[in-house]
């Protein structure tokens, strides 16, 4: 199969970019297919280096890592067999148009003039709707209509491959073939299975389930590549047969198919639905107030069995797509309303990567939103992570944020973390929050400290739960007491953009601080506690009109905050200020504000501002708070550079948040992608409403 890839790589590629396909509202450099949790996160590479620009027929899907997770389509027209994706090695389709939303990813195919197929990649986003949200699973939906005026004979086939189910190759699959309720499903799994462990980031448990309709014409088949593909290829139907001879994944390439016989196609359009998840009965193990143990995926308190939950959700197209399409009419509507069309290419295509890294667990009762690091490290529910993702959560509903945040404050509540300031993540390697006994976690005191009060206010403001704030004073109050310690003068430490390096006084470390020193007056005053209330402010004003002399090079026109104390050739973006905003602090003069948006369109490069003065790279996610309280025109500035970058970036991953300003490539080694602090597109829509 691998030699087989490359050897029709070359004709197949020549007859996708013949297509000449559209790509609205634009290309992104990885065009999300199925991404609904760490585990089901695969993509089309949409870039020129290993990729085809963008066509689905010609080249195979991948995990977010970039292993192939075999997914190949077929249609059969008249007689004639062709691709309409992956490479299983038949004539490609012509691709006319791609066009995304927030959770849809919609092909346009040309197929030798006599059809035109609609494809629709639809990875639902039910924010309020936890039973959904909770399902593990992602659609497929074939539609197939005649272009010429004739009727024509068609058939539509789709399969997966064993490698969805292990990132070791050499590892056995087992699999199985059901139905239930109208539903057929190939079930497959790695036969041994290796619960919470992962290999290449793929989960080494659990069970994926690849499903369509149950229905006349539906046939079905599981065998090589080769045979299975070839079966149709040749007929048109496949043999309704299982392979029973189970196997390393790489031995004779295993594939389960399904091909469906559309008939006599007109004008009026005919199409085919799949399903393709994962089910996990125990998705995470997890450290909190109780002894070390497994957490059940939510899914799982709603759902007798996986294969319920999967008949479920089959069946739920018609209602899940409209759901799904309200929240992408409400990002659009919003998108545009704030900052026009740049904005919402940008914000469209951050939702499925952002829900993409979490997954609800627990029960109806006690919930978790898990979330991992994908990429930078793997860690769980990262605080400084979370911090740039929190307003994707806070924009589609605050509950999100208060789920996110639950383990690290059921896990430090509970006495099993040492330091006097708050933990940097539940533990080192999703899925296993073990959280930091012995309090070796990466340190980032006072930056995480500064996160943990700014995103428990900002939810207790949304959500209006000052008993969320009472529940927590007390270790609140605790952080905020290592904040007025070290936030004036930050000592030589690390912040959440721990890859640029330790610097002592760092001016927008020291602000992140206190605003968190104010946000804890506020959460006294909220809580009774007014002579908390008056002490934090009056800290926290003190150390402000003192951070104004100590970090503002006043000597320049236009003037601006240094990256540290005294270093007036130094300058950075002041992305920490967007919570003085957001949470409506008022602890920053508007002066500020205003200075920082006069000068960083004076040191913008073609494809954004720099992060600081050591480098040339910048974060997305700060460039979006920062533009977030900057000034239209500035605001429009960060947002034209980041729509400029994402339409022709040389990269080709699921969107990174960490490029080079110049090159719009990776920074030298540095390669972040897929990562859920794409969140922070949202920004500006929190600071608007």
């Amino acid at each position: 199969m691998q030699l087989l890839r490359l050897g029709l790589l070359v004709a197949s590629f020549a007859a996708s970019i013949g297509a000449q396909s559209t790509f609205s509202p634009a290309r992104p450099p990885s065009l999300p297919l199925a991404v609904r949790s760490p585990y089901l996160s695969t993509w089309l590479d949409a870039g020129s280096d290993g990729g085809n620009g963008g066509y689905l027929a010609g080249q195979w899907p991948v995990f977010w890592q970039n292993q192939v997770n075999g997914w190949a389509g077929m249609v059969r027209v008249d007689g004639e067999t062709y691709t309409w994706m992956g490479l299983p090695g038949t004539t490609t389709v012509n691709q006319t148009a791609f066009e995304y939303t927030s959770t849809k990813s919609i092909f346009t195919m040309n197929v030798a003039g006599k059809l035109e197929m609609n494809i629709t990649f639809l990875s639902p986003i039910t924010p309020a709707d936890y039973k959904r949200q909770s399902l593990v699973f992602s659609y497929l939906n074939v539609e197939v209509a005649s272009l010429d005026g004739s009727d024509h004979d068609v058939q539509v086939y789709a399969d997966i491959s064993a490698e969805w189910v292990s990132g070791d190759r050499s590892s056995i699959a087992q699999w199985d073939y059901g139905t239930n309720d109208g539903v057929a499903y190939h079930k497959v799994y790695r036969q041994t299975q290796a619960a919470f462990s992962q290999w290449n980031e793929q989960a080494e448990w659990g069970y994926w389930y690849w499903a369509t309709d149950d229905k006349n014409g539906m046939t079905y088949q599981s065998g090589g590549d080769t045979d299975v593909r070839g079966q149709f290829r040749n007929n048109g139907k496949l043999a309704n047969t299982g392979d029973t001879r189970f196997r390393a994944i790489q031995d004779n390439w295993p594939v389960f198919g399904f091909a469906s016989e559309l008939g006599s196609v007109s004008s009026e359009p005919a199409s085919t639905l799949f399903s393709i998840g994962l089910a996990q009965d125990d998705a995470i193990q997890y450290e909190g107030s109780e002894a070390y143990g497994p957490v059940p995926s939510l899914w799982k308190s709603y759902f007798d069995t996986d294969v319920d939950a999967l008949t479920f959700f089959h069946l739920d197209y018609e209602k899940s797509s409209h759901i799904s399409g309200s929240f992408d009419a409400q990002v659009a509507r919003d998108s545009l309303a704030v900052a026009g069309q740049n904005y919402l290419t940008l914000t469209s295509l951050s939702v499925r990567q952002a829900f993409g890294a979490t997954q609800l667990c627990g029960t109806e009762d006690h919930m978790y939103l898990f979330l991992k690091e994908i990429s930078s490290d793997g860690n769980m529910n990262t605080v400084d992570v979370v911090f740039p993702a929190y307003p994707i959560f806070l924009y589609s509903n605050p509950e999100l944020l208060k789920l996110v945040l639950e383990p690290l404050y059921e896990n430090q509540e509970a006495g099993k973390y040492p330091n006097t300031y708050a933990m940097h993540d539940m533990g080192s390697s999703y899925p296993n929050a073990t959280g930091h006994n012995d309090g070796t976690d990466e340190p980032m005191p006072l930056e995480e400290c500064g996160n943990m009060l700014i995103m428990t206010l900002a939810y207790a403001k949304a959500a209006k739960d000052t008993d969320y704030l009472k529940e927590h004073y007390d270790l609140l109050k605790k952080w905020t007491g290592y904040l007025v310690e070290d936030a004036l003068y930050p000592a030589n430490q690390i912040s959440t953009d721990d890859f640029a390096g330790s610097l002592a006084n760092q001016t927008n470390l020291a602000l992140k601080g206190m605003i968190g020193i104010q946000a804890m007056s506020v959460i006294a005053s909220k809580t009774g506690h007014q002579d908390d209330a008056a002490k934090f402010t009056s800290i926290a004003q003190d150390y402000i009109t003192k951070w104004q002399d100590l970090a503002i090079n006043k000597d320049v026109s236009p003037s601006h905050t240094t990256l540290s104390y005294g270093d007036d050739s130094s300058h950075g973006i002041l992305y920490n200020l967007f919570a003085d905003a957001q949470l409506g602090l008022g602890l920053v003069p508007n002066s500020v504000y205003q200075m920082q948006s006069d000068f960083y369109p004076t040191v913008a490069n073609e494809y954004g501002v720099p992060l600081d003065t050591r480098h040339t790279y910048t974060k997305g996610d700060w460039e979006c708070f920062a533009a977030a309280i900057a000034s239209v025109d500035t605001r429009d500035m960060f947002l034209q550079h980041l729509a400029t970058w994402l339409d022709k970036t040389p990269t080709n991953r699921p969107l990174t948040d960490l490029y080079d300003t110049i090159t719009g490539n990776y920074p030298s080694s540095l390669t972040f992608v897929a990562r859920p602090v794409i969140g922070g597109a949202f920004a500006p829509l929190l600071v608007t409403s």
